[in-house]
């Protein structure tokens, strides 16, 4: 089991600044929102996506993939009616495939509530229809870059769509897909009724990444979750994988939280 942790909390500062910091509070790897480079990865050159992957790894990091998918740029939706916007969220989602290969990351987190939750006046099953179509397009390419592509279970006061773990699976599975798999992200299993190490063990077979964050948002360490009995259930399934730090609101400054968090993690790990 391996630590990343999410670059957006360093906000405008330079990356190279910001591996160092990850890296120096003991981290393995760092997760990249790609709207923290520019508004669309397209306008991100060969070269520029050659210096992010150098600068972390001689760092001593990995980068590890993409969360935050479509953040930027604006007017994106998995689910859209307008076929047209359907379509170019596909094709955006192909380049962010490239984007992620180009640094070097394996993982692609899809939370992105708002590009995701059910239009108005849209049914749930035509959502569903149109949002696996969108996704069944970005396939091909996931396999030639090596690429995984994970859907994460948000709560329903972030979205309307895929709120646990199960429906999740019904996703994945309806994909069928190597490179479609889960990610489990902590603060949303805490919003689930069955307990997060209960849903790890059961999800075990489709999950490629997990988000360490607790239910106030904040990072590991920093709330009532006890991480103990999740990392124990992820080292009981066999999890090799990373586990990237994901806070959204911070108690003090990022290096701080980072270091924190990164201590909590390691007394929570089981021998």
């Amino acid at each position: 089991m391996r630590f990343a942790f999410c670059n957006e909390g360093f906000r405008d500062r330079p990356w190279p600044a910001v591996c160092s910091a990850i890296a120096g509070a003991g981290y393995d790897g760092v997760e990249i929102a790609p709207f923290t480079f520019a508004e669309s990865v397209q306008q991100i050159s060969a070269a520029q996506r050659g210096e992010i992957r150098d600068v972390a790894r001689e760092a001593g990091l990995e980068v590890v993939g993409l969360h935050w998918l479509l953040v930027k740029p604006e007017g994106l939706h998995i689910a859209s009616p307008q076929a047209a916007v359907r379509a170019r969220t596909r094709d955006y989602l192909r380049h962010l495939v490239d984007f992620c290969g180009d640094v070097g990351g394996a993982v692609m987190v899809f939370g992105s509530p708002r590009q995701r939750s059910r239009p108005e006046g849209v049914e749930a099953e035509q959502a569903w229809r149109w949002a696996v179509y969108t996704f069944a397009g970005v396939l091909e390419a996931l396999a030639e870059r090596g690429v995984t592509l994970c859907i994460e279970p948000l709560t329903p006061e972030e979205t309307d769509f895929v709120n646990t773990a199960q429906e999740a699976r019904r996703l994945v599975e309806e994909l069928n897909s190597a490179h479609f798999r889960l990610i489990l992200d902590v603060k949303a299993m805490s919003a689930e009724a069955e307990p997060a190490p209960q849903i790890i063990r059961k999800q075990a077979d489709i999950l490629a990444h997990v988000h360490a964050n607790d239910a106030n948002r904040q990072a590991p360490g920093y709330g009532e979750v006890d991480f103990r009995p999740i990392l124990e259930a992820l080292r009981g399934i066999g999890y090799g994988r990373y586990v990237s730090v994901e806070p959204f609101e911070f108690a003090e400054e990022v290096d701080a939280v980072a270091r924190r968090a990164m201590r909590y993690l390691r007394e929570c790990l089981p021998p």
